[in-house]
């Protein structure tokens, strides 16, 4: 019996003391706020006399999905608006068409239900909509189809309008937007993470078998699968870090050196970047193969800037270029601590196109740079490690450390 009880509970993931102190208050904070200008709006004050009802029960469950869930497909702009809206005038619709009462009730929610599905706005709460148009009394059978925009597309509105401000100011991104997906390589392939693992066909395929509303994005779903994913990899592989990886005897160039002179740099070091640094060997942004090819112009002299990069610089900065490499550096860049998991650099690397990414310490100066070399060598590695018997030498050793010192050129 104890079993069954347990049974009936559902298993939550684990939310710290903050996050449910902010869910509880952004639901405080938005009745109230909808409440108040609904009733300022309406003059419902004293000695008014106004019937129009100001706030309705619906609302507060709304409240628990755009502040609770704010991530949740239930509780999206449109899920809100769009199926309050329809679910109001289903309701209405019912009521007057069908005289019994529970008949008319039962009616519209199953249509409500429905239309939300195919339009893509379902919302429980609107359920509770289309019963309060049928059952509400004489105060909501009076304003008949008017029920839809007042209180309905009212009190719908604003809500959200507090969910949007409360949500985003506390640090919950509302409305729940897709991640941007990085750059591709303008194919047909899909990203490498995409492509291993559990791929997109395998949830999709998974989801039509499951045939269930679930109260989380597909993409939302594939973000989560993949990041456990790379924690188990993390796991798997001793949580070998950058810092046991990285090229320690860093090549690196001043931003004031000209172009000619970073041309000249890739060149007799076989390397394709170089970060910038300042005469602290703080690191201000990386220099690329690709810099030079698509931000200059070349000639017989070598690399230079364009006048559209010029004018564009000059307007941007206040002040003409002087044709250095700042002016085609990629700034900000993504660095790399010593202790970050090679686990994060495999989804900066495929991912995000990066293929390289400069290792500063402690005090943001430059300590060393990871490849996409290194860390294919240490990934084959780990692999070698991993299949060979215990006992028997893989011949291949993880790319140790490099002692070395950074050599700034300027």
């Amino acid at each position: 019996m104890r079993l069954s009880l347990r049974s009936l509970v559902p298993e939550a993931a684990p939310l710290s003391l903050r996050e449910r102190l902010r869910a509880a208050g952004g639901a405080l904070v938005g009745i109230l706020a909808t409440g108040l200008i609904s009733q300022a709006a309406i003059g419902s004050g004293s000695g008014s006399g106004s019937t129009l009802p100001i706030l309705i029960a619906p609302m507060g469950a709304s409240a628990v999905l755009l502040f609770a869930v704010p991530a949740s497909p239930l509780a999206q702009p449109w899920s809100i608006v769009g199926g309050n809206a329809v679910a109001a005038l289903v309701g209405v619709s019912a009521a007057l068409i069908v005289q019994n009462p529970y008949v008319a009730a039962a009616l519209a929610i199953s249509v409500a239900i429905a239309l939300m599905m195919a339009l893509r706005c379902l919302h429980p709460p609107s359920g509770a909509v289309a019963l309060t148009a049928v059952l509400g009394g004489a105060p909501i059978r009076d304003l008949g189809y008017g029920f839809a925009l007042w209180p309905v597309a009212a009190n719908s509105l604003l809500l959200l309008a507090v969910a949007l401000l409360f949500n985003n100011l506390t640090g919950r991104a509302y409305p729940h937007v897709l991640p941007k997906a990085p750059a591709g390589h303008g194919t047909k392939d899909p990203l490498p993470s995409a492509r291993a693992g559990i791929i997109a066909s395998d949830l999709d395929a998974v989801l039509r078998d499951y045939d269930q509303v679930l109260d989380v994005r597909r993409t939302d779903l594939e973000a989560i699968i993949l990041q456990a994913q790379i924690h188990a990899y993390r796991r798997r592989s001793g949580q070998a870090t950058c810092g046991e990886i990285m090229s320690r005897d860093v090549i690196a160039i001043g931003p004031e050196a000209p172009l000619h002179e970073a041309r000249d740099t890739l060149r007799r070091h076989h390397i394709k970047a170089l970060p910038v640094t300042d005469e602290g060997a703080r690191v201000l942004g990386i220099v690329t193969q690709t810099d030079l090819l698509d931000k200059t112009r070349w000639d017989q002299s070598g690399p230079r800037l364009g006048p559209r990069r010029r004018l564009r610089l000059t307007l941007t900065r206040g002040r003409a270029p002087h044709g250095c490499v700042e002016d085609i550096m990629t700034a900000p860049v993504t660095t790399a601590r010593p202790d970050t998991p090679i686990s994060d650099l495999v989804l900066w690397m495929s991912d995000a196109g990066l293929h390289h990414l400069p290792v500063v310490g402690p005090d943001d100066r430059l300590v060393g740079i990871v490849s996409q070399t290194d860390l294919v060598a240490e990934l084959l590695a780990d692999a070698a490690e991993r299949h060979v018997p215990s006992g028997a030498a893989s011949g291949i050793h993880p790319v140790g450390e490099r002692s070395a010192q950074i050599q700034p050129v300027v």
